[in-house]
Order: C-alpha cells, then sequence, then structure tokens
C-alpha cells in the first residue's frame, strides 16, 4: 500500500512563510500526477497545484505567485512552498499522487495550516 506522509504545517502570521513535505513510500517515478489540495473549513477540498502527467505544473488562481510546488526524486518528497500567506490560505493541506496503470489515487492524512495574527 502506497503511503504519503505530509508534514511542515503550522500556525504562522500573515505575510508569513511554510513550507510543507509530502514523503512517498514509492519511487515518485512510479506515478503519473501528484498534486496539493486544501480543504477549508465548511468548504470542498480544492486543488492548489499539481504536476500533471505530461509534466506541467498548475496553480489555483488564488495561489499563483506565492505558492510553489517542487519534487526530489531522490528523496522521494514532494513539496509546497508556501510564502506571502493570508489567513484565507488556512485549511488542512492533502498531497495526492495517482497511479493511470493502477486506476488509482493515493492520499495523505493532511496537515493542518493556520494564518492568524
Amino acid at each position: 500500500q502506497v503511503q504519503l506522509v505530509e508534514s511542515g504545517g503550522g500556525l504562522v502570521q500573515p505575510g508569513g512563510s511554510l513550507r510543507l513535505s509530502c514523503a512517498v513510500s514509492e519511487s515518485i517515478f512510479s506515478f503519473n500526477a501528484m498534486g496539493w489540495y486544501r480543504q477549508a473549513p465548511g468548504k470542498q477540498r480544492a486543488l492548489v497545484a499539481d504536476i500533471t502527467s505530461d509534466g506541467r505544473t498548475n496553480y489555483a488562481d488564488s495561489v499563483k505567485g506565492r505558492f510553489t510546488f517542487f519534487r526530489d526524486n531522490t528523496k522521494n518528497t514532494v513539496y509546497l512552498e508556501m510564502n506571502s500567506l493570508k489567513p484565507e490560505d488556512t485549511a488542512v493541506y492533502y498531497c495526492n499522487v495517482v497511479s493511470e496503470v493502477l486506476k488509482r489515487t493515493y492520499w495523505g492524512q493532511g496537515t493542518q495550516v493556520t494564518v492568524s495574527a
């Protein structure tokens, strides 16, 4: 079973930065796509950023220019660098990876990010 473990969340003041990590139990080359999502209280889970099977990186409009999604293949880890954080970025952040061969999507357990003064 593929396991994903997120870390790096916490409490940060508006304008601050955090880096989220997502360690994957298998080689990330095994997967066709990967992404970061977030779910704020009372709202549906929404895409923050993803890397698609053709290698493109996409960002939600609300985070463009502030967040960066990158990967370290040697560590089987993906990251979400978050800068200029706003209170509306407060949410539980989840990473996922997609296997088109197995037709499965795997999720981590989530990490809480709270942006507050």
